[in-house]
This record gives structure tokens, C-alpha cells and sequence, in this order.
């Protein structure tokens, strides 16, 4: 799968190079060509599982032929190595504490996983990257 930029100028690119440039040349951001489909007894399934194996299987869907079902299955078990609480509201209503990660930031569910892809496209091709920014809240926390 390619990903394009929202700017519609810049050349659609494949996700390792999406995902280590950040923003597309033309200053837009990285999108999918298209988002696949589930169908429902694949999205029914899902609640039988735990977060790291839910996270498989929906990263799967956009990233399938590019990184192997192994490696994928073990980054997102890497990323995702903490308890993710859900708290039951009513009737069969919950919600998932996304404040319970290791920094108690949203942010560690999206960071944690940019991070492990990261690391994974940058040991294939044996390349090193040094990521500086500057944060006044819980994303220097959650992206550390």
C-alpha cells in the first residue's frame, strides 16, 4: 500500500519512508491510498482479544506484505507490554483507559507503536535517526 500526501503534490510513497520523513514534501501529511475493509465477523472477533493482538490485526490491514504477520505480531507486543484497563460504564458500554499507559499520556498507544516501526525499518536498512523536538506536555514523555 502507498500512502499519499494530503496536499495531493508529492508522490505517493511506500510506509517506511512515510513513516520516517514525517510530513510529505509538500508539507501535507501521509494518508493511505485507502483504508481496508473488515468485515464483521473480523471486527466480532476482536472482542475476544487483547489489545496487542487487536492492534495486530487491524495494523495488519494496512501493513500486510510489507512487514511479515511475525514481526508485526511482535512489535505490536513490544509496544503494547502494559495492561490496557477498560472500565465498565453500563449495559455492555465501556471504556478503555488510555491515561493508564506507562507515561499516563493517550499518547503512549500511537507513540509507542510510531516507535517500535521506527526502530524496525531503521535496523533493516542499518540506519540510525535522532528525532529532536520540543514539547511542553506528556507527548516528550510518551515519545521518549
Amino acid at each position: 500500500m502507498l500512502f499519499y500526501s494530503t496536499n495531493l503534490i508529492a508522490a505517493p510513497v511506500p510506509f517506511d519512508e512515510a513513516l520516517l520523513k514525517g510530513l510529505a514534501p509538500d508539507k501535507g501529511l501521509f494518508m493511505p491510498e485507502y483504508v481496508p475493509r473488515m468485515e464483521k465477523e473480523e471486527i466480532l472477533a476482536l472482542t475476544d482479544m487483547e489489545y496487542p493482538e487487536i492492534a495486530f490485526r487491524v495494523t495488519r490491514k494496512f501493513l500486510h506484505g510489507v512487514i511479515t504477520d511475525e514481526e508485526l505480531l511482535a512489535i505490536t507486543e513490544d509496544a503494547y507490554d502494559y495492561e490496557v484497563p477498560l472500565e465498565h460504564v453500563y449495559d455492555r458500554n465501556y471504556v478503555m483507559r488510555l491515561d493508564q499507559g506507562p507515561t499516563a499520556s493517550f499518547k503512549d498507544f500511537a507513540a509507542r507503536m510510531m516507535a517500535r516501526l521506527m526502530q524496525y525499518y531503521l535496523k533493516q536498512n542499518n540506519r540510525k535517526l535522532l528525532i529532536l523536538t520540543a514539547t511542553s506536555g506528556d507527548t516528550g514523555s510518551a515519545i521518549a
